[in-house]
């Protein structure tokens, strides 16, 4: 079992897609690692952007490609999480309020400059130009949730209660336009990735989402879809903790149940290697204890065949 190959696959270039009247969605092929998707809401006299990008050349591309669309200046960018492909570019947005869950801005103050920190430079990755890039953090939080309003568009942004995909996701849903951006709590075609955040908390917000009437669904990685795309999360959740239940009962590593594992149709997602991160954080789980997020990494790129994971943003 080994990571996609995404170095053999033309990327492509970014597309805008008018995903429902005045909301925009900026997708970036091939969504794997640190490649996210974006958007942006336009206005009467501004524009509303959800997330930024990892990269200083990626950042400022999304930005050329909102200009495309409207002159109107952004005046708000909210974070959907802390990571760094959708918060690194957030500097770049100098005149906007940059709005997030206060645990986002915990997370941003501590990890330090883009392109600096410990998981960056833990040589799991190909090697990323990140550019020229400076921490911005939030600076308007909310601990439930709050209200954005592009002219007479209500926009609903929620913190989903729980640590899933991270310890501080949030959700934008437009009612109006049965619109969801869902960040890192959906991903369309890759491999779902919980290492820190928590398999259960996962399992329970995204089948929470199935209570959210979206038609069309904007995930943080893959192109945009429905709400099958839930049902196919859920699937891959299940999966994990099935096998983080016989690993732990079996006294097994989790790089061993990786190994052993039988991915079925899961095997067509990109960025297989992401299950042993994932058992790794399944196991503290289900037993009550913590991740060594350092053995977790070199577990996936182990499983990656020794390489590092491949990363071209």
């Amino acid at each position: 079992m080994s990571s996609s190959l995404t170095e053999q696959r033309d990327l492509g270039a970014p597309a805008v897609r008018e995903v429902a009247d005045g909301v925009f969605a900026y997708i970036q092929p091939d969504g794997t690692w640190w490649i996210n998707n974006t958007g942006f809401l336009v206005g009467s006299t501004r524009v509303a952007a959800i997330d930024s990008c990892a990269t200083e050349a990626r950042t400022r591309a999304f930005r050329e490609a909102i200009s495309r669309v409207s002159p109107n200046p952004v005046r708000t960018l909210v974070n959907t999480h802390h990571h760094g492909d959708h918060t690194h570019g957030n500097a770049l947005f100098g005149e906007a309020v940059i709005v997030a869950h206060e645990r986002c801005r915990e997370e941003m103050l501590a990890e330090g400059r883009p392109g600096t920190s410990a998981l960056v430079r833990s040589g799991t990755w190909t090697d990323v130009h990140w550019g020229e890039l400076e921490l911005a953090p939030p600076f308007l939080t909310y601990a439930d949730g709050v209200t954005l309003h592009v002219d007479d568009l209500r926009c609903e942004i929620r913190h989903v209660g729980r640590p899933a995909h991270s310890s501080n996701d949030s959700v934008v849903w437009i009612p109006e336009r049965s619109t969801l951006f869902a960040g890192d709590l959906l991903f369309n075609g890759g491999t779902p990735f919980l290492l820190a955040g928590s398999v259960t908390g996962a399992r329970e917000v995204v089948a929470g989402l199935k209570d959210i009437p979206a038609t069309t669904i904007v995930p943080g990685h893959g192109d945009v879809c429905g709400p099958e795309v839930i049902d196919d999360v859920l699937a891959y959740l299940d999966f994990v903790l099935g096998l983080a239940e016989q690993g732990v009962a079996a006294g097994e590593a989790p790089l061993d149940v990786a190994r052993q594992a039988d991915l079925g149709r899961f095997g067509e997602l990109t960025d297989t290697e992401r299950l042993a991160g994932n058992l790794h954080r399944a196991y503290a789980d289900l037993t009550g204890g913590t991740v060594d997020v350092a053995a977790a990494l070199a577990d996936m790129v182990t499983l990656n065949g020794g390489k590092p994971l491949s990363c071209l943003a």
